[in-house]
């Protein structure tokens, strides 16, 4: 069976970004104002008050202290709060596609190929910003790639799961290279004024390049030694956002067509499962935590990765081992775990091995075992 190599990893960082401290500013004028315009009725309890924010309370739970974003003003105006993004003409490229063209041409270039040399697109990310035409068919038009493309959304996971479709596909025959992208506009469909979660999430695109070896040649990237995805429902983090919101007016607007997520139970639930689908996924190709260099992980909640690690290796994880971005990046749904690698990879020795590894809504989770070439 043909082997498969990643060659190339690239990242599309916003120009914009938004401090803890300027998003608890904007969220507690918020809750000001709510609180003073409703404080007859806050008073009788049929309103109850909305609780500030803090920096303290953003960093205790969940290691967040900036995030990327395509749009401040919008964020920070506390008569918004939401990005701004005009919508463009048909004859323009999609918001998406501009990102993850800035995000491939690294990729290509580390890999040391041209648009024609790639055989297919895969778009996978949490939100896509239109039912069709697809964003990857947009992709491969702007870079000027032959052969197909398709969209496909496992939420938080995508990135994992696209790479085991490229994986797939390679190994098939159907393709010799394969570019995934992951554009996440995440504060796109983020509630700003919901205290848990107005926090969580930043926007990035990040791309990635998979080459069978026979095209790759020997000794090139990283190769990848097997992949593993699950599946399990959950409603403890969803998005009722859809075509049929029209079909029913009266709850356009309702909280529940933006994010929602049960924290805790996603907590208590995400981390064991995603601790076993490592360790089984090791134990199937005779490898130990031991053997790993690195485990690059979603980049959701520091506590949440911390505690996987620790059940993986049966120890604390060192930065090292287990290293962080969403303090600066936040939770970038797809892109995290693939951030993670792109900026904490260039250090690997030949021979070395790690872990790509996502999981969130669905609930889902992909797991990847690589092995850095000579």
């Amino acid at each position: 069976m043909m082997k498969v190599h990643i060659t190339g990893t690239g990242l599309f960082t916003p120009t914009e970004s938004v401090s803890n401290e300027e998003l608890v500013a904007a969220f507690n004028s918020y809750v000001e104002n709510f609180n003073a315009e409703n404080a007859d009725d806050i008073e009788n309890g049929s309103v109850e008050a909305l609780a500030p924010s803090s920096v303290e309370f953003i960093e205790k739970a969940s290691g967040i202290k900036s995030r990327f974003v395509m749009n401040k003003s919008g964020i920070i105006d506390p008569a918004t709060m939401c990005p701004r993004l005009p919508e463009r003409s048909n004859d323009e490229p999609s918001i998406l596609a501009e990102m993850a063209v800035a995000a491939t041409h690294e990729a290509m270039q580390q890999a040391g190929l041209e648009s024609s040399d790639i055989d297919a697109v895969l778009v996978a990310c949490s939100n896509l910003q239109r039912a069709y035409p697809a964003i990857a068919v947009e992709v491969q038009e702007l870079l000027g790639i032959d052969g197909f493309g398709f969209d496909m959304n496992v939420a938080c996971s995508s990135a994992t799961f696209g790479i085991q479709t490229a994986y797939d596909m390679i190994r098939s025959g159907s393709a010799g290279r394969v570019l995934v992208v992951n554009p996440e506009i995440c504060t796109g469909h983020l509630n700003f004024r919901d205290r848990d979660s107005h926090f969580i999430f930043g926007d990035v695109c990040t791309a990635i390049i998979l080459e069978g070896e026979d095209v790759a040649g020997a000794g090139r990237g990283f190769e990848i030694l097997d992949t593993r995805l699950i599946t399990k429902f959950s409603n403890n983090i969803r998005n009722n956002f859809g075509f049929l919101n029209r079909t029913a007016p009266e709850t356009v607007g309702a909280k529940d067509k933006l994010f929602v997520q049960e924290g805790r139970k996603v907590f208590r639930e995400v981390v064991p499962m995603v601790a076993e689908l490592i360790e089984q996924h090791l134990n199937d190709n005779n490898l130990q935590a031991d053997n790993l260099r690195r485990m690059w992980l979603h980049q959701a909640n520091r506590g949440m990765n911390d505690l996987i690690a620790k059940k993986v290796l049966g120890r604390e994880p060192s930065e090292e081992e287990q290293p962080t971005v969403l303090d600066e990046y936040a939770n970038t749904s797809s892109a995290g775990s693939i951030i993670a690698f792109h900026k904490h990879k260039a250090d690997f020795d030949p021979g070395e091995l790690g872990v790509i590894c996502s999981f969130g809504a669905g609930y889902s989770a992909g797991s990847v075992i690589v092995r850095r070439l000579g």
